[in-house]
């Protein structure tokens, strides 16, 4: 143990010259910036984001910005977390780069596609041709939740069509609602050919991308049936398809709603407004009619059925004549003249007797003039 000096008692002089000036004497009793030793040094909030950014790998570009700025507060400042920083800009540098390799290489959409099939909570997304389901809500509006069923029982709704839609940026709703429409309409008439078998009470609903899920690769729209009234349900499947019918009854369907589609593309205005247009329709109609009477007279129907398709086309064959009549009338009088007797020879009593020879409905829809377009929903 050593005897400090007394008071006032000179030090004595180190031989050797008194020691180099260096930083622990220029900071004298304090640390860097002043701080006393001993003090905690503060870590740079910056550096700790850029950090946590870079380990979850979101918005990975903030991580690397934020990254930078750090360092430069913690030089300046003094305080810690220069490591935080660099590592946090490392990993977010990491995240860029896969980034770049996912949206190059569409790995984003197939992520979507196991999203949609995994997702707990939104199994509409995942939703495919002949699926029936219930949901805890109306088709109407945002559809998340639903609950696949067999579609022998009871069902909210059966799906009878997807379409894939293209990349690129999101259309937009009312873009996405017209190729809906269009769309679903036409899958319909595939699904469930035979429009006579469909009730009244069933409508097409259809589910839509929403501006979220686009971005993660959803290009789905499905297109589904639905009961009219809330809180009714469907039963039974509505497929009427060849997977479910005989050759026979595809081909006479088939003919059917060649027919028919041409029939829904009648002018808007009326013909005293559109005579020339309501004639060109005539024509249409003429023509697409002569293909179905070809087609129900080169088919080898069973012996059953034979007599009563003959019947149905000699009626064809009137309505066809009359459509023509209707395409060469010089008034709007004429016209609804021979107009009125084309669609009596149209699903009359040979239509049903046929439908029956082949076991197919028989009893003539009855359609609502006021009913609207399909419903959607996004999921």
């Amino acid at each position: 143990m050593s005897i400090p000096p007394p008071p006032g008692h000179p030090q004595p002089q180190d031989p050797f010259g008194p020691p180099p000036a260096g930083p622990a004497q220029a900071h004298g009793p304090y640390g860097t910036a002043g701080r006393p030793y001993g003090t905690p040094v503060s870590v740079n909030a910056l550096a700790v984001t850029a950090l946590v950014l870079g380990v979850l790998c979101f918005v990975p570009a903030l991580g690397l910005v934020l990254g930078l700025i750090a360092l430069r507060q913690v030089k300046r400042s003094g305080q810690s977390g220069r490591g935080l920083a660099i590592a946090g800009m490392v990993l977010s540098s990491v995240g860029i780069a896969l980034w770049a390799v996912v949206l190059s290489t569409g790995a984003a959409s197939k992520a979507w596609e196991g999203f949609k099939d995994g997702a707990r909570g939104n199994e509409a997304l995942g939703l495919d041709k002949g699926d029936c389901f219930d949901a805890p809500g109306s088709l109407e509006g945002d559809t998340y939740d639903v609950d696949r069923v067999s579609c022998a029982g009871r069902h909210d709704a059966e799906v009878f069509g997807v379409v894939t839609l293209p990349g690129g940026a999101f259309p937009g709703d009312a873009e996405l609602t017209g190729i809906a429409e269009e769309r679903c309409w036409e899958l319909q008439d595939q699904y469930a050919m035979d429009s006579w078998a469909m009730s009244a009470d069933v409508d097409v609903y259809y589910l839509m991308p929403s501006k979220t899920s686009w971005r993660f690769g959803d290009r789905a729209i499905t297109c589904l049936f639905g009961h009219t009234e809330a809180g009714s349900r469907l039963t039974g499947s509505l497929r009427g398809d060849p997977t479910t019918l005989d050759t026979d009854q595809v081909v006479f369907l088939s003919t059917a709603n060649a027919f028919d589609a041409a029939l829904y593309e009648e002018p808007e205005d009326g013909p005293e407004d559109d005579l020339a247009g309501h004639r060109a329709w005539a024509t249409q109609v003429h023509d697409v009619l002569g293909e179905q009477i070809e087609a129900l007279r080169g088919h080898s129907w069973p012996s059953g059925a034979r007599r009563p398709v003959a019947a149905l086309v000699a009626d064809l064959e009137d309505a066809r004549e009359e459509w023509a009549r209707a395409s060469e009338a010089t008034d709007a009088d004429t016209y609804f003249t021979h107009y009125d007797k084309a669609y009596a020879a149209v699903d009359g009593p040979a239509t049903v007797t046929a439908r029956k020879a082949l076991g197919l409905a028989s009893t003539p829809p009855v359609y609502d003039e006021d009913e609207g377009g399909a419903s959607e929903a996004q999921v």
